[in-house]
């Protein structure tokens, strides 16, 4: 009974308008900032390497490389502060998590693209 009501409290927040996107892809996050009384949105890209699905708790995994140092940022999937995630390019990919890519560097850590293929 308590886990139907907590479920029905989750669905009612769970957002409708992420895309479907999967491991591989390459993905821009538009991701609204708070500092004092200004908002602005930051946009990071990069590839996502995880994705937890767990109703509203769900949570994605996206790695960049910024100036040579690698950089991994987790998001909640369902935040209000993610304003829209853009799909850059698919990729295909064997696995459901992408760690080695930590490990490579320059071209050695490309994801092969869909049209690629």
């Amino acid at each position: 009974m308590l886990t139907s009501i907590i479920a029905k409290l989750e669905q009612s927040q769970l957002r409708s308008d992420l895309p479907t996107f999967r491991v591989g892809d390459t993905v821009r996050v538009h991701y609204k900032i708070v500092e004092g009384e200004k908002e602005r949105v930051q946009v990071f890209q990069g590839i996502v390497l995880k994705r937890h699905r767990a109703g509203a708790r769900s949570t994605f995994t996206v790695r960049k490389v910024s100036f040579g140092i690698g950089v991994e940022r987790i998001f909640l999937a369902h935040s209000p502060r993610i304003e829209r995630i853009e799909i850059v390019s698919k990729g295909i990919v064997r696995r459901s998590r992408l760690f080695y890519l930590r490990d490579l560097a320059g071209k050695a850590a490309r994801v092969r693209d869909e049209k690629d293929a």
